[in-house]
């Protein structure tokens, strides 16, 4: 059933039914502003609490304690005067913050006095050779499987890359009885001397016990090589090996799936088409948008909150959920404010939920040799454009992403620049000399997600518009 929304205005608008979306919506909702939530997902819960009202794990021990926090956030929500809307796709949002969705194939447009974007992150492109061969995963698309319906690999499996994720994945797969080869371990050596200045601040953090705990038990059961410095899948057709480089030798093993993972980074589209101010943070290694301390942005009316406004974690995005609505409330309604937590309690609580977050993002940033590829290695998926085509281009005269686009359409296929974006900006900035900030990003305009050219036809024209086609 097509459920449109109930009214053409609102004075919050949340976009994102992840940790941040949850606890927005649900403080907005509270404090009696009027209050809509849309979320392209089936259920509740965004990537990290993906299916927490579905999911047919029921054994709360295998996906561990911090998925089901979940639980409570969407509990919270549906005691609230919220109106929810799964399965619709936010495909633009404009500066006047009027925001056009996709439902059941027809659009909707709603007005917001507020708009919080809490669209999350997306796995960092891990672009080697033989990526794009059937058999090869990301860990967060073989995470999403085992939440929704507790599908585990059972063939020869390797995960490969580094991160919180990937070590919380190995754990899960084991608890539910999946099988795991081998784990590659790309950290760079060097990035455990870079981390140690803040190794404190991790120690007395949430993080550390879990980290080290879930680290101990895949170690227990997985053989783990650390130091990798190539990898490269290979098969014809269909992934047959892997092979790969760890203390100056080579190895190639065979094996039926491949699931990479190197961190994950801002989900930027729709608050960049929408004309927010991004810059590139050399810490994380992406595009972030430029907040003040309750996730306003630089275009009136728009907050972001959650990973889309700098990777932070599950914790830190419900806090920063709860601060962009509690300003949002103070804006419109200050009367009410008295009903939610202070801001100050909420910045404390942020601080202690970011915690130790330095140490990770150091000890886990990315290696250039596997975010910027060379020769064969296809950059863009969905026009097939590989490393050495952008580097062709940009001897003849490209000078960043969107000129490239001319050159060879790269980011202009259906994943719009998600799986590809931050690779180029990164391989022409390297290839031009310059930094990723000078070099830029695609230009990104509505709509955002494809919609049919039928529901584009069906969207309603005023008298203006059609005048403005029709001469004479």
């Amino acid at each position: 059933m097509t459920v449109a929304p109930k009214r053409e205005d609102y004075d919050v608008v949340v976009i994102g039914a992840g940790p941040a979306g949850l606890a927005a919506a649900a403080t907005a909702a509270e404090a009696g502003l009027s209050t809509l939530l849309l979320d392209e997902n089936i259920g509740p819960g965004g990537q990290v609490f993906r299916a927490i009202s579905s999911t047919p794990v029921t054994d709360r021990s295998q996906l561990g304690a911090d998925y089901w926090v979940g639980a409570d956030l969407v509990q919270s929500l549906r005691a609230s005067n919220a109106e929810v809307i799964h399965r619709a796709t936010v495909w633009s949002l404009d500066r006047n913050l009027e925001i056009a969705v996709s439902i059941g194939g027809a659009s909707a447009f709603v007005k917001a006095k507020r708009v919080i974007l809490a669209t999350g992150a997306l796995e960092r492109p891990f672009p080697i050779p033989g990526w794009t061969l059937p058999g090869v995963m990301t860990a967060g698309a073989a995470q999403t499987m085992l939440k929704s319906s507790a599908l585990v690999p059972d063939g020869r499996t390797v995960i490969a890359g580094q991160g919180p994720l990937l070590w919380l994945l190995g754990a899960q797969i084991l608890r539910l009885g999946g099988r795991i080869d081998r784990i590659l371990d790309t950290t760079e050596r060097g990035n455990y001397f870079a981390a140690l200045p803040h190794a404190f601040a991790f120690l007395t953090s949430p993080y550390f016990a879990k980290g080290l705990s879930m680290m101990r038990e895949v170690k227990a059961k997985v053989q783990v090589v650390s130091g990798v410095t190539e990898l490269a899948a290979a098969g014809d057709g269909q992934l047959a090996s892997v092979s790969y480089v760890a203390g100056g030798k080579r190895e190639t093993i065979p094996v039926d799936l491949l699931l990479l993972h190197q961190g994950v980074v801002p989900n930027v589209n729709l608050a960049m088409a929408a004309g927010v101010e991004h810059r590139w943070d050399d810490l994380q290694l992406c595009w972030s948008p430029v907040l003040d301390a309750s996730g306003n942005s630089s275009v009136a009316g728009i907050a972001i909150a959650g990973d889309g406004a700098g990777i932070g974690g599950a914790n830190a995005a419900v806090v920063r959920g709860r601060i962009a609505a509690r300003a949002a409330v103070d804006a419109l309604a200050p009367a009410a404010a008295a009903k939610l937590p202070a801001t100050a309690t909420l910045r404390a609580d942020l601080a202690k939920a970011e915690r130790g977050r330095v140490f990770l993002d150091t000890l886990f940033r990315p290696s250039s040799q596997f975010r910027i590829p060379s020769g064969d290695t296809i950059v863009c998926r969905c026009e097939e454009v590989t490393a050495k085509d952008v580097l062709d281009s940009v001897a003849i005269g490209a000078t960043g992403p969107n000129q490239l686009k001319a050159y060879r359409r790269t980011g202009m296929g259906p994943c719009q620049g998600r799986l590809c974006g931050l690779t180029v900006t990164e391989l022409m900035a390297q290839a031009r000399g310059k930094t990723p900030q000078e070099i830029g990003y695609y230009r990104l305009r509505a709509p955002v997600k494809p919609i049919t050219l039928a529901e584009l036809a069906a969207v309603p024209k005023s008298e203006a518009d059609v005048k403005a086609v029709v001469r004479g």
